[in-house]
């Protein structure tokens, strides 16, 4: 008996079998994801633009700019805590998407929308209008429906779910606008400000697929704010693929029809079989993670399942690698499926289903990219030194095309991301955000 492979949209080729894998995945830069990549000097910077990038820090409107931003702490503090308090679990953005697309317009833009995909979509003309921009943010928060969300004041902490990851990274590209806005500050290129669903839990980037795609708005250049760590650059996309593995028999009673064949007995070699594979496989090359991160299936303890199910992660560096994990788990599904069906002793076989779940892209952008130069400058003109990490964030789909992106930290002090107790402190979080303008100003040009 063979394995039933779920059909989906990108083309695979393991151990002779096609599979169509597809998109869902989970998502974010919290900290546990991110990883130093390099010394603060992975590439040399460019004294060209570290020239125009200061030049640009000491224009008399970007200054101003920069006033306006510290100036309003406090009214960023309270949108803050507004989209922080409106629930966009996975899948259900919709009410998180259409505020801030409210907030967009209530800034001034030319134009806003909610794409097909559920993005919260705004755009500000350039001068010239044939190069975009993107600065975005990511709506969506891990925790499902009814999870309170009220924000919990204590002193100067804030403690609730996603009040860092991402609705502090939402807020700064609001306060981007209002601040170019607030100035006068034209710029040469498009820019589009966007709050983008699916990046975390199954969403598998869905927003920023879409994008990106052919029905995407058509975008040049990609700057995410995510991630807490102030003057962190992420352009590398740490890659992921997940699969839920189901085995299906008839079940029955654990006495009178003891014989049948049981799926746990087979999910449980499965694993075991896996788990011995991935392991020596990972002990050397590229770094490389695997992980049953859930498993599920039966009815009673007195009762033979007539299903069990795991869900699996796996990530690399490497896509290679991914590969060939994908390889080892198939056929340590196989061999679990065809083993416990020799042993039935009576009924019908069991069946088994692997369904791609999760493909995120591994990717890396040339560090001497002018997008990560201007980035990495304006966190020294800013007065902090510039880091390097690999991640798995909205970035991951811009990284693997080739188009240049990086994710930038969004500031503040904060802990406890994807967790009901996570909290954040606004220490000076003004200066990420004058950071994140100055990024966007060096790539989309100063209009004169």
């Amino acid at each position: 008996m063979g394995i039933a492979i779920s059909l989906r949209s990108t083309v695979l080729v393991l151990l002779g079998i096609v599979f169509l894998s597809g998109c869902f995945d989970e998502g974010a830069v919290d900290g546990a994801e991110e990883r130093l990549i390099g010394s603060p000097n992975s590439a040399p910077l460019s004294p060209a633009i570290e020239r125009d990038v200061a030049l640009l820090k000491n224009n008399a409107r970007v200054l101003d700019a920069f006033e306006y931003i510290e100036s309003i702490e406090d009214e960023t503090l309270k949108e803050h805590l507004f989209i922080t308090e409106i629930p966009a679990p996975p899948f259900k953005e919709q009410a998180r998407a259409n505020a801030f697309k409210g907030m967009f317009e209530r800034a001034g833009v030319d134009s806003s929308w909610i794409d097909e995909e559920g993005n919260a979509i705004a755009l500000r003309k350039g001068t010239v209008g044939d190069h975009t921009v993107a600065l975005a943010a990511h709506l969506d928060t891990v925790f499902p429906e009814g999870t309170p969300v009220k924000v919990e004041v204590r002193g100067d902490t804030l403690f609730a779910p996603g009040i860092g990851d991402d609705s502090r990274g939402l807020v700064e590209v609001l306060t981007v606008l209002k601040a170019l806005n607030h100035s006068e500050i034209q710029t040469e290129s498009n820019l589009l400000f966007i709050g983008t669903v699916g990046e975390e839990g199954l969403g598998d980037l869905r927003g920023v697929k879409h994008l990106f795609s052919e029905k995407g708005p058509g975008i040049d250049a990609w700057i995410a704010i995510d991630g807490g760590k102030l003057g962190n650059i992420v352009y590398k996309g740490l890659g992921s693929h997940r699969y839920r593995v189901s085995f299906a028999g008839p079940g029955g009673h654990s006495w009178g029809a003891f014989g049948l064949v049981n799926p746990h007995h087979a999910l449980g070699e499965a694993i075991h079989r896996f788990v011995e594979k991935a392991d020596a496989f990972t002990r050397v090359g590229p770094r490389t993670s695997y992980s049953i991160g859930r498993i599920g299936g039966g009815t009673s303890v007195n009762a033979i399942p007539f299903d069990s199910w795991m869900e699996v992660d796996m990530r690399s560096v490497d896509p290679g690698r991914l590969e060939k994990l994908d390889s080892l788990l198939l056929a340590s599904v196989q061999e679990a499926l065809d083993a416990q069906n020799q042993m039935r002793r009576s009924g019908p076989e069991l069946i088994a289903n692997l369904e791609m779940i999760g493909n995120r892209p591994t990717g890396a952008l040339d560090p001497a990219l002018p997008l990560i130069q201007r980035a990495a400058i304006a966190s020294v003109l800013m007065g902090f030194t510039p880091t390097y990490s690999l991640s798995s964030t909205d970035s991951n789909i811009p990284i693997s095309l080739g188009i240049p992106a990086i994710t930038v930290g969004r500031g503040g002090t904060g802990g406890g991301a994807h967790s009901l107790n996570e909290w954040w402190i606004d220490d000076d979080a003004f200066v990420a955000i004058q950071w994140s303008l100055l990024i966007v100003l060096a790539e989309a040009g100063l209009a004169h």
